[in-house]
C-alpha cells in the first residue's frame, strides 16, 4: 500500500462519484469509476456502464488519447486481468504508456485478485493501492460484489420506517404514511440499486405490494421480488404474482408447503424455492439467492422477518427512517421481532453511521458486519 497525493485521493473520489452514474445497472458487474490526471489536472473520466460495454478505465483512456501516455489513472476498482465480455483492461492500460496507475481496491475474485497489479507493475508501470478511508470507500462502493465473492451470499441491507418511539403502525395496524414523500422517493432508488428486494408473507398479504422501483430519472432495471413464504400463501391474484413474467419473483417455501400450491405459484411464472427445514432459515435462503447471481438485497419488512436477519447476523448494513411523530401504546407493533438479545453488550452496533434529513424525517445508515479487507 502506498500513500496517496492529495490530488490523486480527490481524483478517486471523483472517480467513485462518476462510478454511480450507472447505479443499479451494472450487476453482476461491480461499480467502476475512473479518471486520468496529467500534472495533478483532471483530463479525462469514465465510467463502467453495464454488463457486455466497456470498462470505466478503457472509457476513460480513450476520452484521453494521446493525452494518456505518461499520465496517471485512478480507477475505483483494480484493472481487470482477464478475457470475459471485454478484454482485459490492464493490457489497454499498458499500451497507453501511462506511467502511473492508483487503484482505490483491489479485485475481490480470488482468481483474479492483484493479478492486474502484477502485470502492470511488471510492465514498469508504478502502482499504488489505496489504504485507510480511501480504501474502505472505494470497497464500499462495490460492497455487494465484494460481499458476493468473498461471503458467498448476497449484500443485505435492511430498511426500517418507524415513529420516533420505534413503532411501525398504530395499535388498529394503520401504517400508511409514517414515512414522508421524500423518504419514500428515495426508498424507490434503493429498491432500484439492488438486485432483489424481500419482505415477508404477513407484508405481502397485509400490503399486496409491488415492490417495484418507481418515480426513477433514467433506464432502471427493476429488482426481483423475494418472499418467505413457509406455506406457499402467496395468492395467485396478487400483484406481485400477475407481474412474475415481467418482472422475477421468488418464493421460499418449506417442506411443509402444499404441492398443489407450489405448481400454482410456477404456474404462474414464480420460482419457488424449497427449503429443506419447515421454516425458511435466513443463511440458505441467502446462500440460494447467492447462487442465483443475486449480490445485493433490499429486505422491507416485516418485523419478524427483520428479528430473523438480524439473529442469523446476515444483516450488513441497516438504513433507518425516523419520522417525527409518537404513535405510543403497548399494542402497537415495533419495528424488529424475534427474540431479541439478552444483554445490551450483545446488541448489534451500527459502524460509520450516516445521519441526515430526508424530508421530514431522520434518516440513520450504517454497517452492521464489516466488509473484508481485500489484500494481495
Amino acid at each position: 500500500m502506498t500513500t496517496l497525493s492529495a490530488a490523486e485521493s480527490a481524483a478517486l473520489a471523483h472517480a467513485r462519484e462518476v462510478a454511480t452514474r450507472a447505479r443499479g445497472r451494472v450487476s453482476p458487474n461491480p461499480l467502476v469509476g475512473a479518471v486520468i490526471l496529467r500534472d495533478g489536472r483532471l483530463i479525462a473520466e469514465g465510467w463502467h456502464e453495464g454488463p457486455g460495454l466497456p470498462h470505466a478505465e478503457v472509457v476513460a483512456l480513450r476520452a484521453a488519447g494521446a493525452a494518456a501516455r505518461g499520465a496517471t489513472l485512478v480507477s475505483t476498482l483494480e484493472p481487470c486481468s482477464h478475457f470475459g465480455r471485454t478484454p482485459p483492461c490492464s493490457a489497454a492500460v499498458i499500451e497507453a504508456g501511462l506511467g502511473r496507475v492508483v487503484v482505490g481496491c483491489l479485485d475481490p475474485l480470488e482468481r483474479t485478485r492483484g493479478q492486474g497489479v502484477r502485470l502492470l507493475r511488471a510492465a514498469g508501470i508504478d502502482v499504488a493501492v489505496a489504504s485507510g478511508e480511501d480504501g474502505r470507500l472505494s470497497r464500499e462502493l462495490i460492497s455487494a460484489f465484494i460481499t458476493h465473492a468473498v461471503r458467498q451470499r448476497p449484500h443485505v441491507m435492511l430498511k426500517l420506517a418507524t415513529s420516533l418511539d420505534g413503532k411501525v403502525a398504530t395499535r388498529t395496524g394503520e401504517s400508511q404514511w409514517i414515512s414522508s414523500p421524500e423518504a419514500r422517493d428515495l426508498v424507490h432508488r434503493m429498491r432500484a440499486d439492488h438486485d432483489a428486494v424481500i419482505v415477508g408473507i404477513g407484508t405481502a398479504l397485509a400490503d399486496d405490494p409491488r415492490l417495484t422501483a418507481r418515480g426513477i430519472d433514467g433506464p432502471v432495471r427493476q429488482p426481483a421480488r423475494v418472499v418467505f413464504d413457509s406455506q406457499a400463501r402467496l395468492p395467485l391474484a396478487s400483484a406481485m404474482v400477475e407481474s412474475a413474467r415481467e418482472v422475477p419473483v421468488y418464493v421460499v417455501v418449506g417442506t411443509s408447503a402444499s404441492p398443489d400450491r407450489i405448481e400454482r405459484l410456477r404456474g404462474a411464472g414464480v420460482e419457488v424455492i424449497g427449503m429443506p427445514t419447515a421454516r425458511p432459515q435466513v443463511p440458505e435462503v441467502l446462500a440460494a439467492l447467492g447462487q442465483r447471481g443475486i449480490q445485493s438485497v433490499f429486505v422491507e419488512g416485516g418485523a419478524r422477518l427483520a428479528g430473523a436477519f438480524l439473529e442469523a447476523n446476515s444483516v450488513d448494513v441497516v438504513q433507518w427512517f425516523l419520522a417525527p411523530m409518537l404513535i405510543g401504546g403497548s399494542q402497537a407493533p415495533g419495528a424488529i421481532g424475534g427474540q431479541g438479545v439478552g444483554k445490551l453488550a450483545d446488541a448489534p452496533r451500527l459502524a460509520q453511521l450516516v445521519v441526515a434529513r430526508i424530508g421530514d424525517d431522520i434518516a440513520c445508515a450504517g454497517r452492521v458486519i464489516e466488509l473484508p479487507r481485500i489484500e494481495e
